[in-house]
């Protein structure tokens, strides 16, 4: 059934359309399923490269057999704000993770990013997300570890003294201008290499091409960051304060 769980010939299916290179979109079409459940089935199994149908499926019935009297105690005593459904949270959660596993984040750093990003405050302590994520308090230290060094994630701490996980609109802006540093680093040793290894040289041409790239991707991608962030958050501002000082001569 297209909205129920998959079945061990679905999983089959998928198997044999990732064995054949086919993308998730093409897997999901002949499955009739939406592409975002074959890619979640995916990427909770190993990945394209190690998925079997048989250890999916297996894996699959174990999740849902420690989950379901848990789900049922926590539907009762945990109630979601805003009369939020529980269930498409926890789906969407998921999926988010899925999204940011296939950006290049290990699946633990994502889940963790993923929690952040759905709760209301967007911030959480080490506690906190270890008790949302069922992990261990060494676990979400490793993850925050990673995601700090990426700057997608920051730490303050509250009035408790408690250091509290963020994730705000100012780090994705700082991740861009790293990245972009990242690929300044990367010109640089490209050109260098191509002085090494001769003018007109085939390998030299190549290097000097990807340097150009970059270096045109770079500026690129910090202009754009730059104005998006003056646009952004200087409309926020100033919607902000009409708000909240209407006009004198009304």
């Amino acid at each position: 059934m297209p909205g129920g769980r998959l079945t061990q010939q679905e999983r089959q299916q998928i198997a044999l359309g990732l064995a054949d290179s086919l993308p998730y979109a093409e897997i999901a079409r002949r499955l009739e399923r939406p592409t975002s459940t074959v890619t979640r089935e995916v990427m909770r199994n190993g990945g394209p490269t190690a998925y079997r149908a048989d250890l999916a499926h297996r894996a699959t019935e174990r999740r849902a057999h420690r989950r379901r009297p848990a789900s049922s105690r926590g539907a009762e005593s945990v109630p979601q704000p805003h009369g939020r459904d529980a269930e498409a949270v926890r789906e969407y959660e998921e999926l988010l993770t899925t999204v940011l596993m296939q950006s290049g984040l290990p699946k633990m750093m994502a889940r963790v990013m993923a929690c952040l990003y759905t709760t209301d405050a967007g911030s959480l302590t080490a506690s906190e997300l270890a008790q949302r994520l069922q992990v261990s308090p060494p676990s979400i230290s490793k993850a925050i570890a990673f995601l700090e060094g990426l700057e997608l994630v920051r730490r303050e701490r509250d009035e408790r003294r408690r250091e509290r996980y963020i994730v705000d609109n100012d780090l994705w802006y700082q991740s861009m201008i790293r990245s972009a540093r990242d690929n300044d680093r990367f010109v640089e040793v490209a050109r260098q290499g191509a002085g090494v290894l001769g003018s007109g040289t085939p390998a030299a041409a190549r290097l000097e091409s990807a340097a150009r790239f970059l270096d045109f991707v770079s500026e690129s991608l910090i202009r754009a960051a730059e104005q998006a962030r003056e646009v952004l958050y200087t409309k926020a501002e100033t919607t902000s304060g009409d708000t909240a000082e209407p006009h004198s001569d009304r």
